[in-house]
């Protein structure tokens, strides 16, 4: 079967050819991938730094870890691979797939998942939005962060505040549901004073961060406390896109009614994470069918994964490969 194949960590997967997959045992299904997207977590992968990456004695393998297929029934399905995804056959796991509805293309299928994922988790489980809620979004203009917006306004947030660094990348949040925009290329005095008034006169609940590092510093500042009671705000962070570390004063903590929690893998419980799984991806494809949720996507054909692979694509739009 023709693959996007990786012979060695930190090279650019190349189109090939690759032994087709047998199931093992009956908990396995064949199926045969008709959409995969790129994402940052499958390049980490591929580079060898991310934690799971197979740093030991390296085999050539195929890359994705997840995609959009059809099983041997004709059911349309949505699944994470026991294997690489990024190929014209794969194997999944008999009980852990999601069906797709009849009127959503494959392209957002297979582009929605992890988006979904890293959105909706932190803002459900970890942040724990409600109706009329006040929701700030740090680093909103990438792929997850316009997700988040879109899901926070369906979970009924009442306003939606929205930090970037581009522009009009930030302009075109208010068409998501975006309330107010504030942007990250300002100085630190502009930034500091921007999140003191919205706090100030339309307090926040909570906050859904995939920047850390300075903007978050900042964000937290501004949030502290002057020895009055303050309103109580959950503080999600996500990623660290702006960098692994902060500084943060122990008085912002002590001044002020602030939750600080993060939210991955690691921080849900396996109930909350089948939840996920079962419950909310199912819903946010239905809303994507009915044009209720939005996601900007590129494509490109399976033999041309290896440029693909390497281009300048805008943050605000998925990659996906079509088989």
């Amino acid at each position: 079967m023709k693959a996007a194949i990786l012979y060695a960590l930190g090279e650019t997967p190349k189109y090939g050819e690759f032994n087709t997959p047998i199931p093992q045992n009956p908990d396995q299904l064949l199926i045969s991938i008709k959409a995969a997207s790129v994402k940052n977590l499958d390049k980490s992968i591929a580079s060898g730094a991310h934690y799971s990456s197979n740093t030991g004695s390296f085999q050539p393998i195929v890359v994705g870890i997840d995609g959009v297929g059809v099983l041997e029934d004709g059911s349309r399905v949505y699944a994470p691979g026991l294997q690489g995804m990024m190929s014209e056959k794969a194997l999944i796991d008999k009980n852990r797939f999601v069906r797709l509805p009849d009127h959503l293309d494959e392209v957002t299928a297979a582009a929605l998942p992890n988006a979904v994922l890293g959105a909706a988790a932190g803002l459900r489980y970890r942040a724990e939005v409600k109706p009329g809620d006040t929701v700030l979004i740090n680093g909103a203009t990438g792929v997850t962060g316009r997700i988040a917006v879109q899901i926070a306004k369906h979970y009924g947030a009442k306003r939606v505040i929205a930090t970037g660094r581009n522009a009009a990348s930030l302009e075109s949040l208010k068409a998501l549901g975006v309330d107010q925009v504030i942007s990250l290329k300002g100085t630190d005095d502009e930034i500091l004073q921007a999140i003191r008034e919205i706090h100030l006169h339309t307090p926040i609940d909570s906050m859904i961060d995939y920047l850390w590092g300075h903007p978050a510093e900042l964000i937290l500042q501004a949030l502290g406390g002057k020895g009055k009671f303050t309103h109580p705000l959950r503080f999600v962070t996500v990623g660290g896109m702006a960098g692994d570390q902060i500084r943060l004063s122990s008085g912002i903590l002590r001044s002020a009614d602030i939750t600080l929690i993060g939210s991955g893998i690691g921080s849900l419980s396996e109930g909350l994470m089948q939840q996920l799984f079962k419950e909310v991806l199912p819903e946010m494809f239905l809303l994507a069918a009915d044009g209720k949720l939005k996601i900007d996507t590129v494509t490109a054909p399976l033999e041309e994964v290896e440029s693909a692979w390497n281009e300048d694509i805008d943050s605000g739009k998925r990659l996906v490969i079509l088989m």
